[in-house]
């Protein structure tokens, strides 16, 4: 379903007098291809980490800054914490949450972790202006924001983004804040999720058809739009790239993969964070483009997969460094 970012945003399914008598049947199309097994009776963090007993000491999530390497046993345990720890802050199953962060690991525990106590995250450019911020956080009704603290003036400009209204959320009062490095005022640090009691995460039922991601996008044209994305069609959209004997994406337990696009948009948190994870490859994060360290992070990593767009094919064609 997709909905402007002025409305709440709720999953609907047409009223039984909205369907046409006269709506043909269905047609499916078959390729010629095998059939593939689509396991999208799971929750997608089941999925994505359902191969973990044979992963669990490789490579999981490498931070191109800071050149920490963390296993699948550890990515799994620290998305079970940060689980914990969002449950622990009041976000029940159903809830949104808001991340509003670069390319780095603790996107991943946050997204996980979310999945794994029913939440939805709402993933968003840290760039956006305290307007754009705020009119998706208000459309997807967040209720707490994990970002960096160099963003977190934008939370408070209340000036620019509230027109007016005495009634604005204000950070500890009526949203929380969370940062991945030192919290200004009122904020709190990360660790608050990454080092909660994993065997504290609650017991919580989620049907295939419960959302999970709520990316936005102005698609073409127009305004942003929220688009709910279920753990089924998560699962069904990654099963269809690396899944069977003839995947569309030949990842291997071997590879790394290159992650410098963003992983708030749809494209990179799909074909290159979750399909990793479920193929049991290796992600390299970074958080930022610049090709001196892209070419050396490549190089140091060994990295033999890279999702790119045109732009940065067309850099890398014709910049000298590259040789």
């Amino acid at each position: 379903m997709i909905s402007i970012a002025d409305h709440p945003v709720e999953l609907e399914s047409p009223k039984p007098d909205q369907l046409s008598p006269e709506t043909p049947a269905d047609h499916i199309f078959r390729s010629k291809l095998p059939d593939i097994p689509i396991s999208n009776h799971l929750p997608l963090h089941t999925y994505c980490f359902e191969n973990l007993p044979s992963l669990s000491d490789k490579p999981c999530l490498i931070s191109g800054s800071s050149g920490k390497i963390y296993s699948f046993s550890q990515t799994h345990l620290i998305a079970q914490k940060t689980a914990a720890g969002l449950s622990n802050l009041g976000i029940q199953k159903g809830d949104a949450i808001m991340i509003l962060l670069h390319n780095c690991a603790e996107f991943v525990f946050a997204f996980m972790g979310a999945s794994m106590i029913g939440a939805v995250s709402t993933t968003a450019n840290p760039f956006y202006t305290s307007k754009e911020i705020f009119k998706q956080f208000k459309a997807a009704r967040a209720k707490l924001i994990i970002t960096q603290s160099q963003y977190v003036d934008k939370l408070k400009d209340t000036n620019n983004n509230n027109d007016g209204d005495e009634n604005f959320p204000k950070i500890g009062e009526d949203f929380k804040v969370i940062t991945i490095d030192e919290p200004p005022e009122n904020c709190l640090d990360f660790s608050v999720l990454s080092e909660a009691n994993e065997n504290e995460i609650p017991q919580v039922t989620i049907h295939p058809d419960d959302p999970v991601a709520l990316p936005f996008s102005s698609g073409t044209t127009g305004l942003p739009k929220g688009v709910v994305l279920t753990h089924k069609s998560l699962i069904t959209s990654v099963a269809q790239q690396v899944d069977g004997e003839n995947p569309n994406l030949y990842l291997t337990h071997d590879d790394v993969v290159l992650c410098v696009l963003p992983l708030f948009h749809i494209y990179s948190l799909n074909s290159v964070l979750l399909c990793s994870l479920r193929a049991g490859a290796a992600v390299l994060l970074m958080q930022k483009f610049e090709i001196g360290t892209l070419l050396e992070l490549i190089q140091r990593h060994k990295v033999s997969v890279a999702a790119v767009v045109p732009p940065l094919v067309v850099l890398l064609a014709k910049n000298p460094v590259v040789a």
